[in-house]
């Protein structure tokens, strides 16, 4: 599971090196594709397939699932990892999410975000509006069992 987040800088503008324990989660490749946040999501073949498997599924008649496989699908990609254990980001996700040198990794269980540091900084701060939090996550069910 990916979890916990860090700040690493990109080797060679394009290569991340990733958290020595998540190498293993990662050592048959990932998917990469545009994230929702500005971001890169990161996916192990499984994660990925699992979320194909529910896009293909809905409605393609309908503009919005049009839209939705368009973003999802239309800029993933595979990538083998290398053999020193780092992800080539391709320059059109890098370009998207503004990521330079400084970037801030995010494990979210499943899957991993690639964010710019400014745009990381962003989140932080809305993450960490706790009356904000109080009233966006009310209507949620988040159950311990």
């Amino acid at each position: 599971m990916f979890l916990g987040h860090y700040l690493t800088r990109l080797i060679n503008s394009n290569h991340l090196s990733i958290r020595p324990g998540w190498k293993k989660l990662i050592s048959s490749g990932v998917y990469l594709t545009q994230g929702f946040d500005q971001n890169i999501l990161i996916m192990t073949p499984d994660t990925f397939q699992g979320i194909y498997s529910r896009l293909t599924a809905l409605n393609i008649a309908d503009p919005l699932v049009r839209l939705l496989l368009r973003m999802f699908l239309g800029k993933a990609n595979y990538v083998e990892t290398s053999e020193n254990e780092t992800i080539s980001l391709p320059q059109d996700l890098l370009t998207y999410a503004n990521l330079e040198s400084n970037v801030v990794v995010v494990g979210q269980g499943e899957y991993v975000e690639v964010w710019s540091s400014d745009l990381w900084q962003q989140q932080q701060s809305e993450i960490q509006d706790v009356q904000a939090n109080a009233q966006r996550f009310s209507s949620l069910t988040i159950s311990l069992t």
